[in-house]
C-alpha cells in the first residue's frame, strides 16, 4: 500500500498539518500515531493528534499516549506562547472532538507492537521531542530491524529557534536526541531549520487551502497564533510547516536533498544546550574520528514543488 509510517508528535499547529498529509495521502499506511509532551502538555497533544485524525476521517489509525517528561532533566517551558494554550492556537474546538479515548498499553507498547506485526521496514516520522523515540530504540533492540529509517524534524545549522543555539525538539531533550542521533546505528535524516524555514507558506496558500473544503477550512483555522508569531520569525505574513516538511520526505523519499555530514548533540547546561553540531567542512579535511555520527541532513528542496505536494495531498 505505499511507505509504512508511525508519526511520533506534539500537536502542535504544523504537526497537525504534518498528521493530516500522512491521514489523507493514499499511497501511505498510517499504522499509528504515538503523542509526546512537547509544545504543549502530554495530554492535550494527546486529544489534538485523535482530533486532527477525526476531522480527516481516519479514526481507524491507533493514537497512544507517550512521555510526558523527557529522559533526564526537566523541560523549562513550552511552547504555548507559538502555538497556543491548547497546542492549536486555542482554536482546537474547531476539530471535532474524537469519539474515542487513547489505546492502552502507551506510546512505545503501540510502536512495538505495530512493527512486530509489519511485513515490511517502517519509516518513523519524529517530529516532536525525540523521548518515546530513545524509549524505544533502547528498551527494544528487538524491533530496530523493522525500522527502515527514522525522518526526525529538528536541529539548525548553527542557530536554533527556541535559544540562539537550539531549536525545540532537540532542546526539548537532548540527551533523548543525542541517543536517536547520535548512538544509534539506524537509517537517519535531520530536516533542520534552516529548510524548513524555506518552504515556509504564505496566507495566500493557507486561503487556498482553507476554500478546499471541511478539511482545509480545519487546518486553515488553527494558524491565527502561530501564524501571529511567524509574523515576528519571518518578517512576513507565513507560517513555517516545519514538520510536514519532514513527513513528506518520510512519504515520499528523495523530496528532499540531503548531505551525509557528521553530527553531534550539544548536552551540557551552558549557552549552546540542545544544539546540533554539524560538520560542513569538507571530508578531507575533518578528523572523521572525532566528528560524531554520520546522519542525512535535508539541505535543500524545490520550494515550489515542495508546496504544491503538500496543498495537493491536504486538499484530496
Amino acid at each position: 500500500m505505499g511507505t509504512k509510517l508511525i508519526i511520533d508528535t506534539d500537536p502542535g499547529v504544523d504537526d497537525a498539518f504534518a498528521i493530516a498529509l500522512a491521514a489523507l495521502s493514499e499511497d501511505v499506511d498510517l499504522l499509528g500515531v504515538t503523542a509526546v509532551y512537547g509544545n504543549v502538555s502530554l495530554e492535550s497533544t494527546t486529544r489534538n493528534a485523535l482530533r486532527v485524525l477525526q476531522l480527516c476521517g481516519r479514526a481507524d489509525v491507533p493514537v497512544a499516549a507517550g512521555a510526558a517528561r523527557p529522559l533526564i532533566h526537566p523541560q523549562p517551558f513550552r511552547a504555548a506562547h507559538v502555538h497556543g494554550a491548547d497546542g492549536l492556537s486555542g482554536r482546537s474546538g474547531a476539530l471535532p472532538e474524537p469519539d474515542r479515548e487513547p489505546e492502552p498499553g502507551g506510546a512505545v507498547r503501540l510502536m512495538v507492537s505495530l512493527l512486530e506485526a509489519a511485513d515490511e521496514p517502517v519509516t518513523l516520522a519524529a517530529i516532536g521531542p525525540l523521548t518515546n523515540i530513545a524509549l524505544l530504540v533502547a528498551a527494544h533492540p528487538e524491533v530496530r530491524e523493522k525500522i527502515g529509517r527514522i525522518v526526525v524534524m529538528g536541529g539548525g545549522l548553527g542557530h536554533g529557534n527556541t535559544t540562539a543555539a537550539a531549536e525545540f525538539n532537540i532542546w526539548s531533550d537532548p540527551e533523548a536526541a543525542r541517543r536517536v542521533l547520535v548512538e544509534e546505528d539506524l537509517p537517519r535524516v535531520l530536516v533542520p531549520l534552516d529548510l524548513t524555514h524555506r518552504c515556509a507558506v504564505d496566507t495566500a496558500w493557507l486561503a487556498k487551502l482553507a476554500g478546499t473544503g471541511p478539511v482545509g477550512a480545519g487546518l486553515e483555522a488553527l494558524t491565527p497564533d502561530y501564524l501571529a508569531s511567524y509574523r515576528k520569525t519571518l518578517g512576513w505574513d507565513g507560517i513555517a510547516l516545519h514538520d510536514a516538511v519532514a513527513v513528506a520526505e518520510a512519504i515520499s523519499p528523495g523530496i528532499l536533498r540531503t548531505e551525509s555530514l557528521p553530527l553531534e548533540v550539544e548536552c551540557s547546561f551552558g549557552p549552546g544546550r540542545g544544539a546540533t553540531l554539524v560538520d560542513r567542512r569538507r571530508a578531507a579535511v575533518r578528523n572523521e574520528d572525532r566528528s560524531g555520527s554520520t546522519v542525512e541532513v535535508a539541505t535543500d528542496t524545490d520550494l515550489d514543488g515542495l508546496r504544491d505536494f503538500v496543498l495537493a495531498r491536504l486538499t484530496r
